[in-house]
């Protein structure tokens, strides 16, 4: 396909599906944790997910190995991969898909503070201040509300320290010469690198599997496959064909996806608050990524 100046119905759509598989996979991690330790779990996704690459990669002629000068921008990267999911996964075994999904989502606002200090070229405008101020009194709003039964502080900042690292790894590919590499290839490395860290973690974090039923084992396949593999490769193949600055605009509709979500299919208790919290920072990621 060529190359939009703009978002068309195409992208429009597939920009939408994108969110929705996104909000709809924190459902799918909430309820796999039910048959697999989190941190195992998210072990097993790093390893089917590289698997699937690694055939697809092949399969198109893509070479598997970096650039020796990208080699240490690929290992920090898949360091952060494996501590972000790690924090992500264990907030969700802890806490409501909603509550970790308004805190998950506020990466743009790290991720738009260290490029204003670290990246000249991005500096923070008005319009972009005003979105971090709206995501922050979201995401604090939400810290902030302790009237759930559900909620668990150690989940909320486990999802916080999630963000952190997603933020981490964005800024981590701009910074270094990670830039210049195939999105295949870095996400490869994520992958490759978070297997088996998350592997040798697991055994520290609880039992290795619960009670696996049929519903976890297709959980489990649909992470693999609609999310670690494929999932983010439709995700980069879109940023090559429309603007970076309005794909990531779409980025608001995550959060909103997942609490609802939450809230239909497992029937989590979603009070005034939190859907105040998700709507300021739910409007905050969208002027940060406004042009």
């Amino acid at each position: 396909m060529d190359r939009k100046t703009h978002i068309d119905t195409f992208g429009a759509v597939a920009l939408i599906l994108f969110a929705l598989n996104l909000g709809f996979n924190q459902v799918v991690i909430k309820v796999s944790n039910g048959g697999f330790g989190p941190v195992f779990l998210a072990a097993l996704r790093s390893v089917g997910g590289a698997v699937v690459l690694l055939v697809w990669m092949k399969a198109r002629g893509v070479s598997f190995a970096l650039p020796r000068s990208s080699i240490a921008g690929g290992i920090a990267s898949g360091v952060l991969f494996s501590v972000e999911f790690l924090c992500l996964f264990i907030a969700l075994d802890l806490t409501t898909v909603g509550r970790v999904s308004i805190i998950f989502y506020s990466m743009p606002v790290w991720l738009a503070l260290a490029a204003h200090v670290l990246l000249p070229a991005e500096r923070l405008s008005v319009v972009r201040v005003i979105g971090m101020v709206l995501a922050m009194a979201g995401v604090a709003l939400a810290l902030l509300d302790r009237s759930n039964g559900q909620a668990s502080l150690v989940g909320d900042l486990l999802a916080l320290a999630a963000a952190l690292c997603w933020a981490g790894i964005a800024l981590c590919v701009r910074v270094t010469p990670l830039t210049r590499v195939p999105p295949e290839q870095q996400l490869l490395w994520q992958l490759i690198i978070s297997a088996p860290v998350l592997l040798l973690a697991a055994p520290f974090f609880g039992d290795l599997m619960r009670d696996v039923l049929p519903i976890h084992m297709w959980g489990l396949t649909f992470q693999i496959f609609a999310v670690a593999s494929f999932g983010y490769l439709s995700w980069f193949w879109l940023l090559t064909v429309y603007p970076a600055s309005s794909v990531a605009s779409f980025s608001f509709l995550s959060p909103v996806f997942a609490v609802i979500l939450g809230w239909l299919l497992l029937g989590e208790h979603a009070g005034w608050t939190i859907w105040a919290a998700l709507l300021l920072v739910a409007a905050g990621i969208y002027l940060i990524n406004r042009k």
